[in-house]
């Protein structure tokens, strides 16, 4: 039988399923696995991790829809573009979007961390005027 385990990442699969490391008994048990032991508490960590991956898609495209409706709101409350109603709701906040960790950490406390982050911060920062299209960044 072949075997897909590895012992040298046990303890990071462990965290992205479960979202913290795993204890010294989870180790000593690991330790006394046999390999094909060790190979079904992978498989079932890894189906932990893919569980726990796509409920935290879910949650983070609600969280999507919601600050949409938060930067559309604001943006006609302020009669504004969509730069300076995000602009505003992190000034809200107490953070700067012209500063890159506060940007981060504004969105990150919105726990848009994977759908905006990798995908905008960067088209975002580059369009200061709000020229760009609001749709293409927020309402795709």
């Amino acid at each position: 039988m072949s075997y897909t385990y590895e012992d040298n990442i046990i303890s990071d699969l462990h965290k992205d399923a479960y979202g913290f490391r795993p204890s010294q008994r989870f180790f000593d048990d690991w330790n006394e696995y046999t390999p094909a032991e060790k190979q079904e508490c992978w498989d079932l960590l890894i189906d932990a991790m893919k569980a726990s991956q796509a409920q935290e898609e879910a949650a983070e495209a609600a969280n999507l829809v919601e600050f949409r409706k938060q930067v559309a709101a604001t943006m006609k409350f302020c009669d504004c573009n969509w730069k300076k109603a995000v602009e505003f709701l992190a000034d809200a906040e107490g953070d700067d979007v012209d500063c890159e960790q506060g940007f981060d950490y504004f969105l990150g406390s919105k726990a848009l961390v994977t759908t905006i982050v990798p995908k905008y911060v960067n088209y975002i920062r580059s369009h200061k005027d709000g020229e760009c299209s609001m749709s293409k960044v927020f309402f795709r």
